[in-house]
């Protein structure tokens, strides 16, 4: 391992090892939670919260909802509250301090609250199939002694991950995350957001909080372990942070909340918080079901994450699988758009495939059905008078 890299990840640990057993206030961002959710966590547990946002806020009863970074646990705790007895929550962390004042702390939420539904693991919140103390009981009864038992170890992780992964594919209804992808080096941010889209369930979604850049972070800061540790050095750029999600597959991104100040400021550039919501579910076949949404406004048009064009006014035409995403009361589009269903439904089993283009004008006829030739009661009179 590059010695700078390790010399970083060395500081990020004892910094949250120290950050465990006694507030460092240089890690804390202000955030403001729910009161009646805190009562039932213990002193020790908020006293030791270093986040920048409330992603607790995009819960929803029964969710199951995957914490990166969990530390402490007070994110989950808050998190157990909201998706309630029929929810569960699931902490992931790599530091053996905080995952120990976390677990300590389970059965005193869950003695306040009336159920257990929480639970904390140990891994990498980039290498959510690796599970670590899988990893360290192995060891302990395997040392790796030689090459050959280095091999036998990388055997064994490799079937884990396979067989018995940290965190199975499609398995979460949410993931959140409160200041800890700041924590992970570049040059595995890619892969982070890949294993957040692939733990994800089919229509899930991602609230993740953290801290960003209003400017690319120079190298020498880059470097610099203190900074590493304290969420500056490795923070994405503002920009870059919206669109990775959008490049690892997610649609419907929103920042939902940005800072207007600056939570630090280093060498002018700006370190701010910001909450990203995004949503799992574009992936799939197009098929015509003969479905348009008329963009109510206000602006003159806009382009989703499958490059559909939406004129204001205009019934644009759209395959099922984005009509569904476009008009889901949960999901991002529906207050912005009408939906126009076809007269006579179309059944997916006879649905064609739907050649998705930029901006595809849907003639009313194709809705309504050529043959259509109603005259709604009244309007013969209507005419003759000339009232209308």
């Amino acid at each position: 391992m590059n010695s700078k890299v390790s010399t970083i990840e060395e500081s990020i640990r004892s910094t949250y090892s120290a950050a465990a057993r006694t507030r460092q206030e240089s890690l804390c961002c202000p955030v403001t939670y729910e009161p009646q959710y805190l009562k039932a966590i213990p002193a020790e547990v908020l006293d030791r919260d270093y986040g920048c946002g409330n992603p607790s806020e995009f819960l929803h009863a029964g969710d199951t909802v995957l914490d990166l970074g969990s530390g402490g646990g007070k994110i989950c705790f808050i998190a157990a509250q909201v998706v309630g007895a029929t929810g569960r929550v699931i902490g992931v962390d790599i530091n053996d301090d905080m995952l120990a004042l976390a677990r300590k702390n389970v059965s005193v939420v869950a003695g306040h609250v009336g159920y257990h539904n929480v639970e904390f693991r140990k891994g990498m919140i980039q290498d959510l199939r690796l599970d670590l103390a899988d990893t360290e009981q192995y060891l302990n009864d395997s040392p790796v002694r030689s090459v050959a038992d280095l091999h036998q170890l990388e055997q064994h992780q490799m079937r884990q991950r396979l067989h018995r992964p940290l965190v199975p594919d499609q398995s979460v209804d949410v993931v959140i995350s409160n200041c800890v992808l700041n924590l992970v080096r570049a040059d595995e941010k890619s892969r982070l957001f890949g294993e957040i889209f692939r733990v994800l369930k089919m229509g899930g979604r991602a609230a993740i909080s953290d801290i960003v850049s209003d400017e690319d972070v120079p190298e020498a800061l880059q470097q610099d372990p203190v900074l590493w540790s304290g969420c500056v050095s490795g923070a994405m750029r503002e920009d870059g942070f919206v669109q990775a999600f959008e490049q690892a597959g997610f649609f419907g991104v929103e920042l939902v909340k940005r800072d207007p100040k600056p939570w630090r400021t280093v060498h002018g550039i700006e370190f701010r918080s910001v909450t990203v919501v995004a949503r799992k579910g574009r992936q799939g076949p197009c098929l015509d079901r003969g479905q348009a949404v008329i963009y109510a406004g206000p602006w003159k048009q806009v382009v989703d994450d499958d490059g559909h064009v939406f004129v204001r006014g205009k019934p644009m035409a759209v395959c099922d699988k984005t009509f569904n995403i476009m008009t889901h009361p949960d999901g991002p589009y529906a207050k912005s758009l009408f939906p126009i269903s076809p007269r006579v439904e179309v059944p997916l089993t006879e649905a064609k495939p739907f050649a998705c283009k930029p901006a595809a004008y849907r003639h009313p006829r194709q809705t309504k059905g050529l043959d259509y030739d109603a005259t709604t009661e009244g309007t013969e009179h209507c005419i003759a008078d000339g009232c209308c």
